[in-house]
């Protein structure tokens, strides 16, 4: 991996759950390391961590809706040799039925998940086509295949970038740089713990951090899209027709995991 893909990894949302992952499994593999983070606790402790491993890492505490982040990411970056972009910073940052929310939160919500994410695709994927090898990993999200209440703007986005990942692997393929959409479902992670999900329902499928790690990195090849946790077939319903049961019925499932009004 480290010569296709190295020397340095480029992780936007690094510190913790599938970010922090991707940094151990990285630097068990050899790649020196550039983590971002908006929380400074959890990206130092995920920077000593993979350090100890015997990688070199830089790090970045970094809220990426600020303006021109990329600006301090470069000053961190320039004159390193990244081979590997990997995107994990898109989280949903605001929640709320779309005509009464309030419409600069949902801009950050749109800024964080496209206007960061073609920022840094397009400085490191244009050095990556120069330097003819590289890989860009872009996390994305089951939300992104179904309209749903109160992350309208979320899943809009995350269909945003699933597209965008297609389109981006045409054109970068002839070049030696790989491209892959990594679509996650439930995932046991810090941010979704923080949301309240009951991961405990049964028969619901969650996945673990190290898994879906593994399964990015070792299907980075075969992008465009690449459903993770096993998956695949929920995207696929997801994403045929007729709708309208199907989007009536994951709804209520989506109600069964939140948390109860207090």
């Amino acid at each position: 991996m480290i010569d296709e893909y190295g020397p340095w990894a480029v992780i936007a949302g690094g510190s913790e759950g599938v970010g922090a992952a991707f940094a151990h499994r990285l630097a068990d593999a050899g790649l020196n390391l550039v983590l971002i983070a908006r929380k400074p606790g959890p990206l130092a402790e995920t920077a000593a961590a993979v350090r100890a491993k015997g990688v070199r890492v830089r790090t970045l505490e970094l809220d990426l809706v600020s303006p021109d982040p990329l600006k301090k990411v470069r000053e961190l970056t320039d004159g390193l040799d990244v081979g590997l972009l990997i995107f994990n910073a898109g989280a949903n940052s605001y929640g709320h039925e779309f005509v009464t929310g309030d419409l600069e939160r949902f801009q950050g919500v749109i800024d964080l998940n496209i206007t960061a994410q073609l920022a840094f695709t397009h400085h490191f994927g244009g050095l990556m086509k120069e330097r003819g090898r590289g890989g860009i990993l872009l996390v994305g999200s089951l939300a992104g295949y179904m309209g749903q209440p109160q992350i309208s703007i979320y899943s809009a986005v995350k269909a945003f970038g699933r597209i965008f990942a297609e389109g981006l692997w045409l054109e970068l393929r002839e070049h030696g740089v790989d491209v892959l959409e990594l679509v996650l479902g439930v995932t046991r992670t810090p941010a979704m713990e923080r949301a309240g999900l009951n991961m405990d329902m049964p028969g619901l499928n969650v996945a673990e951090p190290d898994d879906i790690a593994r399964e990015g990195l070792e299907h980075l090849k075969d992008g465009p899209v690449w459903v993770a946790g096993g998956n695949y077939e929920m995207a696929r319903k997801r994403a045929g027709f007729p709708r309208d049961r199907l989007v009536a019925g994951a709804h209520a499932a989506m109600r069964r995991m939140l948390p109860k009004p207090s």
